[in-house]
């Protein structure tokens, strides 16, 4: 706002979080029966941005079954004691973007 006392005017700043991108990709791991399965994504920025994993068509959180981590850019995901019900795809997404394995 600018006062100089008869007359007054104001205006608005906005500002945007610029968008994530992934710079690292998802890669596809092997793991035995029992054995922890590691997934990492990092991005280009760090971001406030809502991230989610998801095996399959189901959203992951972090609970006894899986650790979800984020430290600074780098997004883990940990299935631990996997078992044969865990194969299938696994998916990262934040914004617009996505990576598989």
């Amino acid at each position: 706002t600018c006062d100089t006392g008869d007359q007054q005017t104001t205006a608005v700043v906005h500002v945007k979080e610029p968008v994530a991108t992934i710079v690292e990709m998802l890669k596809d791991v092997t793991s035995y029966e029992g054995e922890d399965a590691v997934f990492e994504c990092r991005l280009s920025r760090e971001t406030t941005q809502d991230a989610q994993w998801f095996l399959g068509d189901v959203p992951l959180q972090s609970n006894e079954m899986n650790e979800i981590r984020v430290q600074g850019t780098c997004h883990t995901l940990i299935l631990k004691k996997v078992t044969l019900e865990d194969c299938g795809p696994i998916s990262f997404k934040v914004g617009q973007q996505t990576s598989g394995a």
